[in-house]
């Protein structure tokens, strides 16, 4: 429960303070801010969005001006984001992946700050899924997701 609540705080707090960055450039997504609870633990399967070829999930909770926050569960091809900052709260599972140049280790309670232009994903998995909160500010663009070998 401590975790969670912690995501949630976190995810709440960060969009809050994007806020500013709809005064430094427009929005590149449409308000969707609802009040409302997310019991993540509870949430798997299709609750989760629709599995990839891979069998990655992911579902949007809110998008707003300056950031969206989702979840995201399974591996993802190693990537970047042009012009999207990224940060994940690792909600459950253990497992390695790809931070810039350097393969870590992250677990539930890790928080990844992954910049625009920074490599990252390859998810290795090491007990269960990998699950995280991600918050993208500002929102992820279509065509912002370039894939690396």
């Amino acid at each position: 429960m401590n975790r969670l609540a912690a995501g949630l705080s976190i995810a709440a707090a960060f969009a809050a303070g994007s806020g500013a960055t709809h005064l430094l450039r427009p929005a590149l997504a449409a308000e969707n801010i609802t009040a409302q609870i997310i019991h993540t633990g509870e949430m798997e399967g299709d609750a989760l969005g629709p599995a990839n070829a891979v069998g990655y999930r992911s579902k949007m909770f809110a998008s707003a001006d300056g950031a969206t926050v989702s979840i995201q569960v399974g591996n993802v091809p190693k990537h970047l984001h042009p012009n999207t900052n990224e940060i994940q709260y690792i909600l459950d599972g253990t497992g390695t992946i790809w931070l810039g140049d350097k393969e870590v280790t992250v677990k539930p309670g890790d928080l990844v700050i992954i910049p625009k232009g920074t490599p990252h994903g390859g998810t290795k998995p090491t007990s269960g899924q990998v699950k995280a909160i991600a918050i993208k500010t500002p929102p992820q663009a279509p065509d912002d997701t370039k894939l690396l070998d």
